[in-house]
């Protein structure tokens, strides 16, 4: 096709008449394209599809589990232990090897288990696209396959239909559109032929149809424009592969973490084994194999080898806790993401509101009548202006107009298990529902009114009319009218007044428009009702016309909003409580997202549009999301300019949203929060977390889950760390002091070490995996949700944590090379026991130490005395722990396996009296923190 074809494509076609744009598609609007003309142009545009990526190979993502610093370390040391036991054969199986191996391949698998890297959005996008269109070719009506479809195509859409493509409407016949996937609008659209003069935002460009929307009402004809890529879908489409996906503040940490450990290791490592060969003049093979083993020791001691797994299986449990609570995790770095978010961007149509069309009032002559209830279900109070129950004429004309609203109505109140819906129009569905409150039902009306001729809805007339014979009148029919207020009342000449038609004054024509205007600055969609009486010539049906919609008689207004949930008012109020900030970023009318945002409490009513962001530069919008809580009207780009500004604000950012347009937003923002329920699949598999019950207080749950998590992760991580950091000073001390604490070899050429690699391996195995893992379901304290978000560029481990994670370190490796000196001849304290006694010594005392540390490790301020037993699982597994190293000390296999030798009671006793000390010392230092903190 040529370069002006492309142009129409690409630009404004709503801003040309449908003549024009016809002419620029070269095509014909009562013949549509050739067959061999449409063939063509296929091969030029492409099948009307969305592009896909290339799927990431099964192995590639096994692979990329291995990317990680800590990993790397492990593997390395897992082969120079390899080497080293090929070498020597000192033992049966390479054991060192062999373990580091299991563990480094069992957190690939979890980690492949529980996240798929897989980019799905896009083919949740393909989803939403038509299977088949209906599409006019050589002037004959066939179904095409939706991929065929071309610019230039006409295509005819009737009530259900999905669009198959982007389309100039030709033809609009009482067409709706149901375009809140796209725009974020609540209600359908009323489309119209009519140019629009100006380049307006996506949901007001009425005379457009887009592909992925329905039909809600009537039928058209419109002429393709776009197809694939070029669609507004496919353009979404483009923008999410542009996004990208940044580590969480917990991934992030974790790589600095695990780079500091490298680090050390590396430094102490090399200063170390060059003392060794340069002081101490270590000679021949076997004793350079000896300093190597020092090595992968040290790498041993200093690299929590379980930590990436623990912090998979912890996030895996709260992963599990958050389902409970209706918010379904789909990567599992979200959790401690969004337990540190400060601002939640939410959508406000099927998020903050129901999406459920509610009547809230009706005006009549005699006054307001207020319906309480929200939603399809047909459950709620009405009352009158002052509260009280409806009666004598007030009570008439309120019912009146009701039975014209439920009978001027195509649409169906369902009840399928426990849950109400509509089939047809939300707007006729919520009528219904307020027809019902006002106990009409639908057996009696059905009785009375037998409809025998409509006159349908049309954008032009604004208005539908229904004719129905009444068994109570026979030989009248009635006329029920509902439209636009403000055309209706042009065709009413009399008001219903106490039971009588009296003739509408001027001045109170202009009293109800006056009215209609104040419900309309309640965010309220208005409608008119009237009626009319015929005499009944038995006429059918189709001899009925838009002219019995004159001389009405003027029943009422109805004013009717999408509502708020109920709950979302009380979670938007502990939201702000926990110091975080509620934004309403919608496509819907900026009045309505006004004072729907007022109600809930979330903003004094201000709402700034997509066109004002338009003129935005970028410092204005930083500025403006300072301030503003609420933006209506706005577009894709919108939403993701509105979540970087944020960013650039170093906010933490939680997106919430049902539809196609917030999918880029989703992916782009710290934690993407879609629907579940109302959700489309593109909003689902861009997201982070999936609420199951489309509940805006469930994101608060989501909330309150991620901090604990999060809370849970500091705990195993100060855990872990402190205990790593001791093994590290035990085995760095150990080596330096080893002349002082009388650790000699044997031999003249070889070095002895305070505890082998196997037996540190095997400390890292009993105490960092279990008592890790059950901090890491450890109970969230109660005030989680008072204190602050955490800030965006506070580390995971602060300050005060690595001062508290040294001193337990410290204190562990002089415990354990004192009671090392205190088993061996020649040292500071004089023993009598052998090297294998001595180690086995050792290596009891640090890992008892670890396990009291397991309780200091619960808080850095609070007494792990408090709340000792609320964590049943911690007990357990320090008992698991304990029998663990029992095994090790006094089973033949694993003696021989960790060159171990059997201990007495008293030997025990000794171990653990050492080894409480880091209990009772870091006790005695919260105290004194403590008391700093209350008396500041």
């Amino acid at each position: 096709m040529d370069s002006a074809l492309s142009r129409t494509e690409a630009t404004v076609p709503h801003m040309r008449t449908a003549d024009e744009v016809l002419a620029d598609l070269r095509t014909d609007a009562r013949r549509g394209l050739a067959g061999e003309e449409a063939e063509e142009r296929l091969r030029q545009a492409g099948s009307n599809a969305l592009a896909e990526e290339a799927p990431v190979p099964a192995w590639k993502k096994f692979l990329a589990q291995f990317a990680n610093v800590l990993v790397a370390l492990l593997l390395a040391a897992a082969l120079v232990s390899a080497g080293l036991w090929l070498y020597e054969r000192d033992s049966a199986m390479p054991f060192e090897a062999m373990a580091i191996f299991a563990i480094v391949i069992l957190n690939a698998v979890m980690g492949y288990l529980q996240e798929s890297r897989a980019e799905q959005a896009v083919a949740a996008l393909q989803k939403m696209s038509a299977a088949h269109a209906t599409v006019l070719r050589d002037g004959t009506r066939q179904s095409v396959p939706a991929t065929d479809i071309v610019p230039g195509d006409i295509i005819l859409i009737e009530e259900g239909d999905t669009v198959p493509a982007d389309a100039r409407l030709i033809e609009a016949v009482s067409l709706q559109m149901a375009e809140a996937p796209l725009t974020g609008e609540s209600l359908p659209v009323v489309k119209t032929v009519a140019p629009i003069l100006s380049d307006v935002p996506l949901g007001d460009r009425a005379n457009m149809i887009f592909s992925g929307t329905a039909a809600t009402y009537g039928r058209g004809r419109a002429v393709v424009v776009a197809t694939g890529m070029s669609t507004e879908i496919g353009r979404i489409a483009g923008m999410l592969e542009g996004t990208s996906e940044e580590a969480t503040p917990l991934q992030r940490e974790l790589d600095k973490v695990g780079r500091l450990l490298g680090a050390i290791v590396v430094v102490i490592a090399v200063v170390m084994i060059g003392t060794i060969l340069l002081v101490e003049h270590v000679r021949g093979l076997s004793a350079i194999f000896d300093v190597l083993i020092l090595g992968v020791a040290l790498a041993v001691a200093a690299i929590p080898e379980g930590l990436p797994a623990i912090v998979t299986a912890v996030l895996s449990i709260g992963v599990q806790r958050m389902a409970r609570r209706n918010a379904i995790v789909r990567h599992l770095a979200a959790v401690e993401t969004l337990g540190s978010a400060n601002v939640v961007a939410s959508d406000k149509t099927g998020t903050l509101t129901r999406n459920e069309m509610t009547v809230r009032v009706v005006v009549t002559a005699s006054g307001r009548a207020t319906f309480s209830g929200t939603g399809y279900a047909p459950e709620g109070d009405l009352s009158g202006n002052d509260g009280d129950a409806l009666a004598g004429d007030h009570l008439d004309e309120t019912l009146r107009a009701l039975v014209a609203a439920d009978r001027a109505n195509n649409a169906v109140l369902l009840e399928r298990d426990g849950r109400w819906s509509i089939e047809g129009d939300p707007t006729e569905g919520a009528l219904i529902v307020a027809a019902r409150k006002a106990r009409l039902e639908p057996e009696g009306l059905d009785a009375r009114f037998d409809r025998v001729g409509e006159v349908p809805f049309s954008s032009e007339r604004k208005l539908m009319s229904t004719v129905h014979t009444d068994s109570d009148k026979p030989g009248r029919l009635r006329v029920l009218t509902k439209g636009a207020p403000d055309v209706l009342l042009e065709r009413c000449s009399h008001e219903l007044v106490a039971g009588e038609a009296r003739p509408l004054s001027e001045e109170r024509r202009q009293e109800i428009a006056a009215l209609n205007d104040s419900l309309a600055g309640e965010a309220l969609r208005t409608l008119g009702l009237a009626f009319r009486t015929l005499p009944h010539e038995g006429a059918p049906a189709e001899a009925f016309d838009d002219g019995v919609e004159r001389d009405l008689v003027f029943l009422g207004l109805v004013g009717m909003i999408d509502p708020p949930r109920d709950e979302a008012k009380a979670a938007i109020v502990r939201a702000k409580a926990a110091g975080i900030r509620p934004i309403m970023i919608t496509g819907d009318h900026p009045v309505t997202a006004a004072v729907i945002a007022a109600e809930l409490g979330l903003s004094d009513g201000r709402a700034v549009t997509g066109a004002e962001l338009e003129a935005m530069t970028e410092d204005a919008l930083d500025e403006t999301v300072r301030e503003v809580s609420v933006f209506a009207r706005v577009s894709p780009e919108h939403k993701l300019r509105i979540v970087k500004a944020l960013q650039r604000h170093r906010k933490t950012v939680a997106m919430t949203g049902d539809g196609v347009n917030d999918a880029p937003a989703l992916k782009t923002a710290d934690i993407g929060i879609a629907m579940g329920i109302t959700g489309t699949d593109v909003s689902k598999q861009s997201a982070d977390i999936v609420l199951a019950d489309d509940n805006f207080a469930s994101i608060v749950a989501a909330v309150e889950e991620g901090r604990a998590i999060y809370a849970n992760i500091r705990k195993f991580l100060r855990y872990l760390l402190s205990s790593n950091i001791g093994e590290v000073m035990t085995m760095f001390f150990g080596v330096l002091l080893a002349g002082t604490i009388g650790l000699t070899p044997s031999g003249a050429d070889g070095i002895v070490l305070p505890l082998l690699a196997t037996q540190i391996l095997w400390i890292n195995l009993v105490t960092d995996g279990a008592p890790a893992l059950a901090l890491g379901v450890d109970p969230a304290e109660t005030a989680v949700m008072r204190e602050p978000p955490r800030p965006r560029d506070e580390s995971v481990i602060t300050p005060a944590m690595w001062a508290g994670i040294v001193l337990v370190g410290l204190v562990m490796a002089v415990g354990t090379l004192a009671v090392l000196d205190a088993s061996l001849p020649g040292g500071l304290i004089e023993g009598s026991g052998t090297i294998s006694y001595a180690q086995t010594m050792a290596f009891t005392t640090l890992t008892l130490f670890q396990l009291f540390n397991v309780f200091n490790a619960r808080s850095d301020h609070a007494s792990a005395f408090r709340g000792v037993i609320a964590n049943r699982w911690l007990w357990v597994a320090v008992g698991v722990s304990l029998l663990l190293q029992a095994f090790v000390v006094y089973i033949p296999f694993l003696q021989q396996a960790f060159s171990t030798t059997p201990l007495s009671a008293a030997d025990w006793l000794l171990c653990a009296a050492v080894a409480s000390s880091v209990l009772w010392l870091r006790e005695a230092v919260k105290l004194i923190t403590r008391s700093f903190t209350k008396n500041a």
